[in-house]
Order: structure tokens, then sequence, then C-alpha cells
């Protein structure tokens, strides 16, 4: 069995949208650090000539996998009920897991 840090490094691998979904779900949440946000910022450029959109960062991705404009609030809820039902079973759920279990849930890998 891999361990967890392996698992992470290689969830990537071949798979350059899937961090920038993840990206965006913690943006939607309000858990994307400054830091990243300042880099997706300064790659808007690319990221909309690859994907289209407003040409902010946030529309090139919601472009590339075709979202509605309705998303943020559906991802805001489930984040909301998922915190409560963490809550309810004495469970942390970080805003990185929480992340990757919808783009998981949502998206093929």
């Amino acid at each position: 069995m891999e361990n967890s840090s392996r698992e992470n490094n290689s969830r990537y691998d071949g798979k350059p949208l899937l961090k920038l979904l993840e990206f965006y779900v913690l943006w939607v949440i309000g858990e994307l650090p400054e830091e990243v946000d300042k880099s997706l910022k300064a790659i808007a450029p690319k990221l909309h000539a690859l994907y289209g959109g407003d040409g902010q960062w946030q529309g090139a991705i919601a472009a590339s996998v075709h979202f509605s404009e309705d998303i943020p609030v559906e991802i805001r809820g489930l984040w909301t009920r998922n915190l409560e039902i963490a809550r309810d079973n004495n469970v942390t759920l970080s805003p990185q897991k929480f992340a990757e279990m919808f783009v998981d849930e949502n998206f093929e890998n």
C-alpha cells in the first residue's frame, strides 16, 4: 500500500486540470491561499488562451469544464453540509480534502 504523500504526489500525474479544479473549489469556499491566488492571476492569460472564459483564472477553469453560473452556490452549499456532517461525526474535514472529494465525485480522473 502506498503512503499518502506518494499518493498525493501521483494524484496529479498526467492530469493538469485536476489541481486547477481543486483550486477553483478552494477559491469558491474562501479557502484558497493568497499566494496560490496570486500565482493563478499571473497565469490567467495563459489559462484564458487554453480554456476561454472571461479572462480571469476562475472563468477559464469554469469554461474548461462547462460549469454553470450556479456552481459556486452549489459548491458552497455542499461545503456547508459536509462540514455539518463531519462535525456530527466528530471528524475534521479540511478544505483540501473537500476539494479533492468534490473533484473526484464530479469529474473523471
